[in-house]
């Protein structure tokens, strides 16, 4: 490409990515039309020939896409601390773990997305039962290190499945002198009955708990975990940021493989076994997995 064209093309990309009203068009978004107003100083005279230069630019009309941006004014100070840590575990993975930790909610009805069909007769079909939906939680880490899973699902997770997931985790690398778990910002992750369970943690970020929760554990909690002294530092990611857990693409594997289009509407148990046989693969490491939610390889 030529500087005259990288100019338009610069010119052009600096007016579609504008707000219309900027320039004086009481509108969201940009019509050829618009764009043709907008440049009646250059050669082009129709909507047509507006279309013609756009398209040898490479630029063309898009369909958009949801877009939010962390608000966390300690957004680079959090990646930049859980990168740290990445770096230290890497050094020393027979003492210490890292891993990323996520909830799903999946529903008994089956999820709608495309397969294939003969044309003409209709499209595929996400076959509901007409009982309620039945919500089933999961709570699930994945190891950045060789992208094992650990997995638990059932109707809820609250305080007391929380805590005994994370004894789970602990249970699953007992040679472990620390295992590091980096999650969002989900309140109950610090509920003080959660954390009486842990080991001291050494984070330094405020974090944002409901103000009708007590602000140190309660009897019955102390009395039940306050002696496990789970080695769990929990790493908060930057709030709003899901791009940056990786295990929130293992969740858009299990949608296509096992929940978009299931045929288990009325036999929840099925259901329920064909999401914890998708997630069981992966219970001793997956290079294939590691691949996919875009973590690095073992060589």
């Amino acid at each position: 490409m030529t500087d005259a064209p990288a100019t338009a093309k610069e010119a052009l990309l600096r007016l579609v990515r504008r707000d219309p009203r900027t320039c004086g068009l009481n509108r969201s978004r940009w019509r050829l039309a618009d764009l043709l107003a907008a440049c009646a100083d250059w050669t082009v005279r129709t909507a047509g020939g507006m279309w013609g230069i756009l398209d040898r630019l490479g630029i063309s009309y898009q369909r958009g896409r949801d877009y939010i941006h962390s608000p966390d004014p300690d957004y680079l100070a959090k990646i930049a601390a859980i990168e740290t840590v990445l770096t230290e575990v890497r050094a020393c993975t027979e003492r210490q773990v890292a891993l990323y930790l996520d909830e799903l909610t999946y529903y008994r009805h089956p999820s709608v997305a495309p397969a294939y069909e003969a044309r003409g007769e209709g499209p595929p079909r996400a076959q509901r039962s007409v009982r309620a939906a039945t919500p089933t939680r999961v709570v699930a880490t994945l190891d950045q290190h060789d992208g094992r899973v650990v997995a638990w699902q059932g109707s809820k997770v609250g305080i007391p499945q929380l805590v005994n997931f994370y004894r789970q985790v602990r249970e699953a690398y007992p040679a472990a002198e620390r295992l590091y778990i980096i999650m969002d910002n989900w309140p109950i992750h610090y509920h003080p009955d959660v954390l009486v369970a842990l080991e001291p943690q050494e984070a330094s970020w405020p974090r944002r708990l409901s103000p009708s929760w007590p602000t140190k554990p309660t009897a019955k909690a102390q009395a039940k975990w306050g002696s496990w002294n789970l080695p769990l530092q929990l790493l908060s990611l930057p709030t709003y940021a899901s791009w940056e857990n990786p295990i929130e693409k293992l969740w858009r594997w299990a949608k296509q493989e096992v929940l978009h289009l299931h045929p288990f509407a009325d036999r929840l148990p099925q259901l329920r076994g064909a999401l914890q046989e998708f997630l069981a693969q992966f219970a001793q490491g997956s290079q294939a997995l590691l691949r996919y939610v875009g973590l690095p390889v073992l060589d």
